[in-house]
């Protein structure tokens, strides 16, 4: 437990943004609390889960999120200053393809689980098998605050307050900032994880419970659009020390080119290094990185899937 938070949050869990839930606790600006956080089955999955379970799971409790926390004196149209100070991870986790989810859920079809055992205190590589190990990085995936908008809205899609935000860089000492909209800004988080690649492609990350240290304040009637942080230094030092193999999908329809770049990263981790079609799906999902590599050029357009080599050497 954190003996220098003002507050301790758990047990307060929800599965939706929705501005008439209760607060779980009133703070005072610049107050830092504690937060235990589901992992995104809200317990469903556990260490001794197997892919059977994948297709029993109750949606109705996907994406817990823990709070809500009504911050004193915050308005609409102000903004709700995160200071991300700390994770404390559990050292279980899971990785699923959940039939129907995730940029490639046409030709992954089937469920598909890894159960990921971890060291929480040293973070050293998770193991995936045994030619394959991820470095870790934890963060939340969902961090928001309420909508002005009445009643309960899914927790699933991010927001212009957040939500699902599935931000890898979302780490320790980050800053996120958000737009309030609505009295005591109602902030909640949830959807740790232990790893994840930019994109989160196959729909699921190294999703695993673990307690959660923010400091919440408050900028005064300031506008923001949308949601906007700050990194404390380099984001993916963890990563980059082999360099890459790289991938790409190139045509007028950047959704098509995202897909045909990871379709491709599939097939080649598959051929260089003998996995099945869904463990590497799994691992570009906890490992990999989508990126935008060129946007002006028309009618064409570049995306390119990134996958560290570290994790194979």
């Amino acid at each position: 437990m954190c003996r220098n938070c003002d507050y301790t949050i758990h047990g307060h869990h929800h599965h939706g943004w929705d501005h008439s839930i209760p607060p779980a606790e009133t703070v005072a600006p610049g107050s830092r609390l504690h937060f235990r956080c589901l992992d995104s089955s809200g317990g469903q999955l556990s260490k001794d889960s197997t892919t059977a379970d994948v297709a029993t799971l109750d949606f109705g409790k996907i994406n817990p999120v823990t709070g809500p926390v009504y911050v004193d004196g915050a308005e609409p149209g102000d903004i709700l200053k995160i200071g991300i100070e700390a994770f404390h991870p559990s050292g279980f986790g899971w990785t699923a393809n959940i039939p129907g989810f995730g940029l490639l859920a046409d030709q992954f079809t089937d469920p598909h689980l890894k159960v990921w055992d971890y060291d929480p205190d040293s973070l050293s590589p998770a193991l995936f098998s045994d030619i394959a190990k991820v470095p870790l990085k934890p963060f939340a995936g969902t961090i928001g605050l309420a909508p002005a908008e009445p009643g309960l809205h899914s927790v699933v899609p991010p927001r212009r307050m957040g939500g699902n935000l599935d931000i890898r860089d979302l780490a320790a000492g980050t800053t996120l900032y958000l737009p309030v909209e609505v009295a005591g800004a109602l902030f909640s988080i949830g959807d740790t994880h232990a790893a994840q690649g930019d994109g989160e492609v196959c729909g699921t990350a190294i999703e695993s419970p673990m307690d959660v240290e923010v400091t919440l304040d408050l900028i005064k009637q300031e506008k923001l659009a949308f949601p906007r942080f700050t990194t404390p230094g380099p984001v993916t030092r963890h990563l980059d020390a082999k360099g890459y193999e790289v991938t790409t999908g190139i045509g007028p329809d950047m959704m098509s080119g995202a897909k045909d770049a990871v379709s491709a990263m599939v097939d080649l981790l598959c051929k260089s290094h003998g996995f099945s079609a869904e463990d590497a799906y799994l691992l570009c999902s906890v490992a990999g990185d989508l990126r935008i590599s060129e946007i002006v050029d028309m009618p064409n357009w570049v995306v390119s899937f990134y996958f560290p080599r570290i994790v194979l050497e």
